[in-house]
């Protein structure tokens, strides 16, 4: 049963910087795509960046390219967002997730954590 928990999110001002951690259990960690995706209120689920399965391969959302950075620890089974320069219409909840391929689209991610809550005050 994969698992994944994230971390890391609570109330930033705008301008400033966060790290967000996702630890998976539950399978290997190493073979799969992940990703993460968030969630303002009132708006649909967005995508936000992946990493392939050996970090090759990383892909973002246009509204934080060049802001946001995702990474993958693999001794720890983890994987990281960290955000610069963030804005108030970053705020939402931040879902981590994980994909059964190498290398996934993001329709193709269908483990999800919880979610973490991040909030930039204006």
């Amino acid at each position: 049963q994969v698992q994944l928990v994230e971390s890391g999110g609570g109330l930033v001002q705008a301008g400033g910087s966060r790290r967000l951690s996702c630890t998976a259990s539950g399978r290997a960690f190493g073979y799969y795509a992940m990703a993460w995706f968030r969630q303002a209120p009132g708006k649909g689920r967005e995508f936000v960046a992946s990493i392939s399965w050996n970090g090759d391969y990383k892909f973002y959302g246009d509204s934080v390219k060049g802001r946001f950075t995702i990474s993958r620890e693999y001794a720890e089974n983890t994987v990281s967002l960290q955000m610069n320069s963030l804005k108030p219409e970053d705020t939402a909840v931040y879902f981590c997730a994980t994909a059964d391929f190498q290398v996934a689209a993001p329709t193709e991610f269908k483990y999800y954590g919880q979610g973490t809550q991040v909030t930039v005050s204006s």
